[in-house]
C-alpha cells in the first residue's frame, strides 16, 4: 500500500493555512506519497467515518493563495481514551501534520506516543499558527498568520483614525490577542495612534479597568492641549486575562455567566465595555468627548495571506518534508529570518505539565520603548498646569505614574 501523511488544523483561522497545506501536499505528492486532509481537526479522526480530503496537485493549487482554509478547523481535543490505531493502520501513515497552537501541537504528541505504544511507527511535525504571535518561536521569528493579520488590521485602523480625524471624535479598538499585546502592538505601532495599551505595559502595576479608562483620558487630554480634539485608542483583549472576576463583575456590564460563574466574555464586544466605562468617566469629568467602539478579531483571520506570509508559509511547508526526511519528530517547524529551518522540540518549550509558556512582547525592547516614548501622546509632569483647564488633577492621569514606570 502507498505510504501516506494526512494533514489536520486545529484551534481558529490565520492567514496561511491553504499556502501551507498546499506547500506539503504538493512536495509529498512529489515524493509519491498520498496526501489525506482531515476536516474537523482531531473531531472524527478515531471515529468509524473519518471526513477525510484526498489531496491532488490541482487541489493544493488552488488553494495555494487563498485565505481561509480547504480543511475545516475545530477546537475538539481527543481524550486518551478515544485513541485507537484504526485510521493510521488501514492508511498506511507514516506522518501526521497537525497546524495550530499549543494545544493542537500537544495533542499530536499524545496521539503519536499511544501508536508507539501499540507498534504503530509515525512522526509528527507541527506548523505553529496564530495571528496572535505569542507561540514561544525565536526571537524575531513571527508566526505565520500575524503579518496578514496585522496588514488587515493596520488597513482597517487606519481608515477609522481618518473617521476620527473627520469627525473630530475617539475610537477605542479592541484587538485579538489572547493573553499577549503583539496584533495591538503591531496595529497601533504602524498607524502612530496616540494610545496604545498591552497586558505587557503594567509589569510594575496590576490591571485594571481604571488604570485602563485614566489611560485613554490621558491621552484625550494631551491631545487637547495640541488642539487636537480626535484620536484612536488601541487595547489588547489580553488585559482580561489577567483581571479577576470581580474586576469583571464590577463593572456592571450586563453579562451571561458559564456553568462556573465566569463571564462569557465571548459573548460581549471588549471595545464596548472599554468605551462605556471611557464615557462614563468622561461625563463624571464634565468633557465633552464622543468616542465609538470598534473590535478587531475575526475580520482578520480569513484574509488572502500576505506576500510575507505566502512566502513564509511555503518555506514552513518545505520544511516539514525536509524534516521528515531527517527523521524528525515531536517538533515544530521553523523557518528563520535567512529562510534556513529548523526544529523547535516541543519539549524544550513546554513546562513540568506540558503547557506552552506564551511568549509575550518584550516591554523592555528598544522598539517597544521607541514607539512608547516617541509615538504616543499622553499626560506627564511638563504637562500639569496645562491639564488643569479640563482635569482637577492631572496628576492622576499622568502614563508613567499610573504604570508605576
Amino acid at each position: 500500500m502507498k505510504e501516506a501523511i494526512v494533514i489536520l488544523a486545529g484551534g481558529g483561522p490565520a492567514p496561511g493555512i491553504n499556502t501551507v497545506i498546499s506547500t506539503i501536499a504538493k512536495v509529498f505528492l512529489k515524493g509519491g506519497y498520498r496526501v489525506i486532509g482531515m476536516h474537523e481537526g482531531y473531531k472524527t479522526i478515531f471515529t468509524a467515518n473519518p471526513r477525510t480530503q484526498e489531496f491532488d496537485f490541482e487541489l493544493a493549487d488552488k488553494i495555494m493563495n487563498q485565505g481561509g482554509s480547504a480543511l475545516i478547523m475545530s477546537r475538539h481535543k481527543p481524550k486518551d481514551d478515544e485513541f485507537n490505531t484504526d485510521f493510521f493502520v488501514k492508511n498506511n501513515v507514516k506522518l501526521l501534520v497537525t497546524i495550530g497552537g499549543d494545544d493542537t501541537a500537544s495533542t499530536a504528541n499524545r496521539i503519536s506516543k499511544y501508536l508507539h505504544e501499540h507498534q504503530v511507527e509515525i512522526q509528527n511535525i507541527h506548523v505553529p499558527k496564530t495571528i496572535d504571535n505569542d507561540l514561544p518561536l525565536p526571537e524575531g521569528q513571527p508566526t505565520f498568520g500575524y503579518q496578514s493579520a496585522k496588514e488587515e488590521g493596520v488597513r482597517i485602523a487606519s481608515t477609522i483614525y481618518e473617521d476620527a480625524r473627520t469627525s473630530g471624535n475617539w475610537f477605542i479598538i479592541s484587538a485579538m490577542g489572547r493573553e499577549a499585546g503583539h496584533l495591538a502592538f503591531g496595529i497601533g505601532g504602524a498607524c502612530h495612534l496616540p494610545m496604545i495599551i498591552i497586558p505587557e505595559m503594567f509589569n510594575k502595576t496590576h490591571i485594571s479597568f481604571d488604570k485602563i479608562t485614566r489611560m485613554v483620558i490621558s491621552s484625550i487630554i494631551k491631545r487637547k492641549i495640541l488642539g487636537i480634539n480626535y484620536g484612536v485608542a488601541i487595547i489588547s483583549e489580553g488585559v482580561f486575562h489577567f483581571m479577576t472576576d470581580e474586576e469583571i463583575k464590577s463593572t456592571d456590564i450586563s453579562f451571561t455567566y458559564d456553568d462556573h460563574g465566569h463571564p462569557e466574555l465571548g459573548n460581549v464586544s471588549k471595545a464596548h465595555i472599554f468605551n462605556l466605562l471611557l464615557q462614563r468617566k468622561l461625563k463624571e469629568l464634565n468633557i465633552s468627548i464622543k468616542s465609538r467602539p470598534e473590535e478587531l478579531g475575526y475580520e482578520l483571520r480569513c484574509v488572502r495571506p500576505s506576500a510575507f506570509d505566502l512566502m513564509y508559509c511555503s518555506l514552513l511547508g518545505l520544511g516539514v518534508k525536509i524534516l521528515f526526511d531527517q527523521g524528525k519528530t515531536a517538533c515544530m517547524v521553523t523557518s528563520d529570518p535567512k529562510g534556513d529551518v529548523h526544529p523547535l522540540f516541543l519539549k524544550d518549550v513546554t513546562d513540568a505539565k506540558g503547557k506552552v509558556k506564551p511568549r509575550m512582547v518584550n516591554i523592555n525592547s528598544q522598539k517597544v520603548t521607541m514607539v512608547y516614548n516617541n509615538n504616543m501622546q499622553f499626560l506627564t509632569e511638563a504637562d500639569y498646569e496645562d491639564a488643569k483647564k479640563y482635569i482637577p488633577d492631572p496628576e492622576n492621569y499622568d502614563f508613567n505614574k499610573i504604570l508605576n514606570w
